[in-house]
């Protein structure tokens, strides 16, 4: 299977810029995989998809403040991106430019209220490196750093709370799991009113669900890793949803994701945590999910062969290519679809 396989054209003009005003307002494809009948929504009618006994799974990661611009001694102008906490204070961070930072190289950011240290040179060239700070390091993180939006969003965010779900919880993702993003708190209340459960689950996103596919084949293409979480009280939301025949429906691939890297070969889940590298593409047998909420995603992009697994590869192209000549906004801030 080759990564052309899930190329399409995208006119630039089609990437969403700025998030919608009114969260549910987004526009929403709705693709039957049954029939490949292809229906034109607007996201609030989501609920129109979802019955009493259905589990809604969200995923409740928060987004840090992760990208910061600081200075070296000698006053050159750097830039962080913090991926992943290791332990305490010492972090896996990419920087730029990645040849002057060498082990040993301090910066300061934010007039010294947060300085760094480069301590090692990491697999795929990210550094360790070791904070040093007065106070608490979220609250510095909230004065000094931005919203770490993907390349390919090229305007400035003026509300970071718009790259934040309404249900974001626990801090620890380098971008928004961004099928969240469409979900309002009168939405979700009204969810929950019509007799559907929702569960979470905690998956911390990393930098390298931007990453490209940089292989042919997409068999030889390996996933970075994520750390999870699922609770016991969500765990039984979801089973006890199973053994009554109703839907699991993930909202977003990283909800999916974590779904189907806990379940058994009965598609039950249990609470747990741990780290997923877990790659779902065109022949995987899913086992939790049976409808999936989702952002329209980049060619050749992993995300883009989840869907396909789903959906099956020709039936998303074809929706894609509809999305295009219905003028649909693509990526993060853009519109959604709903894969049942």
């Amino acid at each position: 299977m080759k990564v052309s396989d899930f190329n399409y054209n995208l006119p630039e003009e089609l990437i969403a810029q700025h998030p919608y005003d009114k969260r549910d307002e987004a526009r929403l494809l709705v693709l039957d995989r049954k029939t490949e009948k292809i229906e034109h929504k607007i996201f609030r009618d989501v609920i129109d998809y979802l019955e009493p006994g259905d589990c809604l799974v969200i995923n409740n990661t928060k987004v840090i403040p992760a990208r910061l611009y600081g200075t070296k001694d000698t006053g050159a102008k750097v830039e962080f991106l913090l991926l992943k906490r290791i332990e305490g204070d010492f972090w896996e961070v990419m920087v730029r430019p990645g040849n002057k930072l060498k082990p040993g190289t301090k910066v300061s950011f934010g007039d010294g209220i947060l300085k760094a240290e480069i301590l090692d040179v990491l697999e795929g060239g990210n550094r360790k490196v070791k904070f040093e700070y007065n106070g608490i390091f979220n609250e510095i993180l909230d004065k000094i750093g931005l919203m770490p939006l993907p390349p390919y969003i090229k305007e400035n965010l003026k509300d970071k709370d718009k790259y934040q779900t309404v249900y974001a919880k626990f801090d620890g993702s380098a971008a928004a799991p961004t099928a969240g993003l469409h979900f309002t708190e009168e939405l979700l209340k009204r969810i929950k009113e019509k007799g559907v459960e929702v569960a979470n689950v905690t998956l911390h996103v990393g930098i390298g669900t931007f990453r490209p596919v940089k292989v042919e084949n997409v068999e030889e293409h390996s996933m970075h890793s994520e750390h999870y979480y699922i609770k016991n009280e969500d765990a039984e939301k979801i089973n006890k949803a199973k053994r009554e025949g109703h839907k699991i429906i993930a909202v977003g691939t990283t909800s999916c994701r974590v779904l189907e890297s806990v379940a058994d070969e009965n598609g039950f889940v249990k609470e747990i945590e741990g780290d997923t590298s877990i790659f779902i593409y065109p022949g995987y047998q899913f086992k939790c999910i049976d409808n999936l909420i989702t952002n329209f995603h980049l060619p050749e992009s992993t995300l883009i062969m989840l869907v396909s697994s789903l959906a099956g590869r020709d039936f998303i192209m074809k929706a894609y290519n509809e999305a295009v000549k219905e003028r649909y906004l693509f990526f993060s801030f853009g519109d959604a679809m709903l894969i049942k």
